[in-house]
């Protein structure tokens, strides 16, 4: 089931699935008031969190306890090749958002910072403003890193534009990364205390008096929990787009789990952020709505090397499992991620899927979820899951993914095989191959990319490369009428090997 929306047969299948199990669409559905009603839908976004720093994922190779999500896998499925469409911050958000790759847009390498303006363009359609179509109620509690329009010169200013110009009824967190002035909580529109002191997490800037950087994970966790406990009380469904800091730098626990892990600062940071899973399950039974709300569980990227990944491993701990390289690089080990979804209604507990897929999925599934048409200017690379949770895709629901590394490198996956368009990691990670132009592996067999196919394969690169051109040409990946990039993408760039990435 490749097509996002056309394909109405498989649309009418899922419909006939949904409302034999007590659907939510209504209408002449006969079903109880509570099964009835669309689902809550959660997506938590970890930032820098390695697919190996999850127990039930790492296993033996991972040596950070994480209960809470290891329970969320329990009582759902878990996705064991959910890749982000970058292996950095910003690009892999706008996907989130848009259900589109980032190198369509202007920013073909690297991230923003908190001052930069938005990326998201005012009149693309993201996913808090379809769900507000079907009536969501829609919030954003955590970090954004999309841009906002900040006047530096004038703290006191509203920020003109940001998540909610962009979709959401109400925002409260940071403008970028935990180490990116300004460092400072918004609401809405408004520092809940402006910018007016100078501190320093990483980088130097701008600073609420009265912020701190070890208290902003405790702070959003609380916030989340009190939103899902006000909304339980209304009608409406909501969306709550839920994305920490942590594990990123600054690596800041809190006192009570400084030391919890054995391991590292690091390691009781990822414990800490796996609490806040945690209170986020909690409040969902608490107020008696976890039956129906559907939550997602990932991370933006692979673990980065902030996190002293030399020193992890050899206490045998590897962040990023099985996987090569780590955050910014165009290796699995910078963009395979762990995807947890877990919606007790629908999606049966205790499984898990070697399907292939992306984060810019999250457009098309919730479209699906409520019935919705997207336009065709819309999440032009976004696939729905939903047959995926239901557990009747019998055949990929993606044809391909493309990977992007820090420096604007590609790759492309299609099943066993992922051609990589560089000789070295595209990222931070050393290491290169010099028999051959670029990397071709058999992910089937060689998960760490070890033995490059590419001289033996020549088929296969033809194959890749030329469904890559295709996906650029036309402006997407998905079936549909023909998108615009909005500059133009070039696959071969190499992207400045010799200077070194803005993180």
């Amino acid at each position: 089931m490749k097509n996002r929306d056309v394909c109405w047969g498989s649309h009418f299948t899922i419909f006939l699935l949904l409302a034999s199990a007590g659907g939510f669409f209504g209408g002449d559905v006969v079903a109880s008031e509570t099964s009835a009603k669309k689902p809550n839908i959660i997506y938590i976004l970890c930032d820098d969190l390695g697919y190996g720093d999850v127990k039930c994922l790492g296993g033996d190779r991972c040596k950070i306890a994480t209960p809470n999500i290891d329970r969320l896998a329990a009582g759902g499925m878990i996705f064991t090749e959910a890749h982000s469409s970058s292996s950095v911050c910003t690009p892999t958000r706008y996907g989130v958002m848009t259900g589109r790759y980032n190198w369509r847009t202007k920013l073909q390498s690297g991230v923003l910072m908190g001052y930069h303006p938005p990326l998201i363009a005012k009149d693309r359609l993201t996913v808090p403003a379809l769900l507000k179509q079907h009536d969501y109620v829609t919030a954003c509690i955590g970090k954004w890193h999309l841009g906002m329009a900040i006047d530096q010169k004038n703290p006191e200013a509203a920020v003109g534009e940001g998540p909610t110009t962009r979709g959401f009824d109400s925002f409260f967190g940071i403008s970028a990364s935990l180490d990116m002035p300004p460092f400072a909580f918004i609401e809405n529109t408004r520092f809940t205390e402006a910018p007016t002191a100078q501190k320093s997490w990483v980088r130097k800037g701008p600073a609420a008096p009265g912020f701190e950087a070890v208290d902003v994970l405790p702070t959003l966790t609380r916030k989340a929990v009190d939103f899902i406990g006000q909304r339980a009380k209304e009608e409406a469904p909501f969306f709550l787009y839920l994305p920490f800091p942590s594990p990123h730098t600054p690596i800041v626990p809190t006192q009570e789990w400084q030391g919890k892990s054995g391991l590292s600062p690091y390691g009781d940071f990822v414990m800490q952020t796996d609490w806040s899973v945690g209170q986020v399950m909690e409040a969902l039974d608490k107020a008696g709505i976890a039956e129906n709300t559907l939550v997602m569980f990932t991370s933006d990227n692979g673990c980065s090397p902030a996190a002293k990944i030399a020193e992890l491993q050899e206490k045998g701990h590897f962040p990023s499992e099985w996987r090569r390289g780590h955050k910014a690089d165009i290796w699995d080990g910078g963009h395979r991620v762990p995807f947890i979804a877990r919606w007790p209604a629908k999606i049966k507990a205790g499984t898990r899927t070697e399907q292939i897929v992306c984060l810019t999925d999250l457009m098309a599934t919730s479209a699906e979820i409520v019935g919705a048409k997207l336009p065709e200017s819309a999440g032009e690379d976004s696939v729905s899951l939903l047959p995926v949770f239901l557990g009747i895709a019998a055949a990929p629901v993606r044809e391909a993914v493309v990977h992007h590394s820090i420096r604007g490198v590609f790759a492309i996956r299609q099943g066993q095989w992922k051609l990589d368009l560089c000789t070295d990691s595209g990222g931070w990670s050393k290491g290169s191959v010099n028999d051959a132009p670029g990397q071709l592996y058999d992910m089937s067999k060689d998960v760490g990319e070890q033995k490059n196919e590419y001289n033996q394969h020549p088929e296969i690169v033809a194959k890749l490369t030329a469904l890559l051109e295709k996906y650029v040409a036309e402006g997407r990946s998905t079936p549909g009428v023909a998108q615009t990039n909005d500059v133009p993408v070039n696959i071969a760039k190499k992207g400045g090997e010799k200077k070194k990435a803005k993180k």
